[in-house]
């Protein structure tokens, strides 16, 4: 598949897309994050200002995957051919970068690279919750055995969230905002963007299943690579699990919620494959930049 002219590889200057997602970033900590009354920070923050920054952002995305998403099928057995062809043609698959982490990264490196990873993740299990609300009954469902999944089938050892932080903590890595590149931000605004407004709850669908379908090569890379670097089995957990885990939830996603929504309304093809698109194309953007600050061609 061929790259589209990229609005994340600098339209505007590194920093104005540095302050455009750090915004973004604060502003959906304030949105996601339960507070009290008194403890809302909204009065301190331009928040038309931030939502209509936000609303921009998606909308370029939108307008930047647009064409290619034009030309998935509407037909559910066609699209789904379509989109799990995105795992070997998809923007940023296979790169470089992870075969790289899997044989040769050091520590320190791997580690930034976790540092960064651990930044841009935007809670898989809250982004489903978020997006499963209203959907119809046979997506709704799946959505809900996907996310029990993510919440360890109630058993806190079980929750996948946690066992990123164990990692990140086991690590000693300090993930923050302020020291993560703006593209692992864009990535996780991008996201959080899609799940949060309900006219984009459809995209959210294909940006969350393409998650699904392309991680599993990835974590397992990432999960050699901790191996190698003796980081212990507990502490490498969540990649070990995705690796393997994924596979079926990206089946059972394609099954129970990507082709049942275009059976029901073939008109919500292409926003889910924009979604799915919009997600590559930020996944894209991470790795060129992390393979640029790492040195790799």
């Amino acid at each position: 598949m061929v790259s589209m002219n990229n609005i994340l590889t600098g339209k505007s200057s590194d920093r104005a897309q540095r302050e455009l997602h750090l915004a973004l970033a604060g502003l959906n900590r304030l949105r996601l994050t339960p507070c009290l009354p008194e403890e809302d920070g909204a009065a301190g923050l331009d928040l038309p200002r931030l939502l209509a920054e936000e609303a921009g952002f998606l909308r370029s995305l939108r307008e930047q995957v647009a064409p290619i998403a034009a030309q998935a099928p509407r037909e559910p057995a066609a699209f789904l051919a379509w989109f799990e062809e995105l795992e070997q043609t998809g923007p940023g698959q296979h790169d470089s970068l992870f075969p790289w982490l899997a044989h040769d990264a050091s520590r320190e490196a791997m580690c930034w690279f976790l540092e960064q990873e651990a930044a841009g993740e935007a809670g898989f299990e809250d982004l489903t919750a978020l997006v499963q609300v209203r959907m119809p009954t046979r997506p709704k469902l799946e959505l809900a055995r996907n996310y029990w999944d993510e919440m360890g089938h109630g058993r806190e050892a079980g929750m996948h969230g946690p066992m990123l932080a164990h990692l990140v903590h086991a690590l000693g890595l300090r993930s923050q905002s302020e020291t993560t590149v703006w593209q692992s931000l864009a990535l996780a605004n991008t996201m959080s963007g899609l799940a949060c407004r309900r006219h984009l709850a459809f995209h959210a669908v294909g940006a969350l299943g393409v998650i699904e379908l392309t991680a599993p090569g990835r974590a397992a890379m990432v999960a050699a690579g901790l191996k190698r670097l003796g980081v212990q089995p507990d502490d490498r957990h969540y990649f070990d699990l995705h690796a393997v885990l994924d596979v079926r939830h990206s089946a059972t996603w394609n099954a129970e919620v990507i082709s049942p929504l275009i059976a029901e309304d073939s008109r919500r093809a292409p926003a889910i494959a924009e979604g799915a698109l919009m997600r590559l194309e930020c996944g894209a953007a991470c790795f060129r930049r992390y393979r640029d600050h790492l040195g790799l061609k």
